[in-house]
């Protein structure tokens, strides 16, 4: 068997307006659009993964979430412009990640990093 992909659903109620969300702050395009759920995607080619965590390191909580990014900076400061809640701030952590918390509009938290 082969994992081809692994897609997290996340819950909102006007999924359009989350979507906008994704797309102003990561760059992602959609790729399907039905109203009651939106996709979207990287045109990037990933490793399909899950984590299992205790906590999210640092003392924080486990986020529902985690995306990498080339830049993390650039989102960063892209998250501060759009207002987003940052709930933890950005971060240079000992295991090699550059990251920081954001609440998304469904108030999931998501963990975003570069590796240093």
């Amino acid at each position: 068997m082969v994992v081809k992909r692994i897609v997290p659903n996340f819950t909102h109620n006007d999924p359009v307006e989350a979507a906008r969300f994704y797309q102003s702050l990561f760059d992602l395009d959609i790729v399907m659009d039905h109203g009651w759920i939106v996709s979207l995607a990287s045109k990037e080619a990933t490793t399909p993964q899950i984590s299992v965590a205790s906590q999210g390191g640092s003392g924080t909580a486990v986020p529902s979430v985690s995306i990498e990014v080339d830049n993390v900076d650039r989102v960063y400061e892209k998250a501060l412009k759009l207002g987003a809640d940052i709930v933890y701030d950005i971060t240079d952590e000992d295991w090699g990640v550059r990251r920081f918390y954001v609440r998304d509009p469904s108030g999931m938290i998501l963990n975003v990093l570069s590796h240093m």
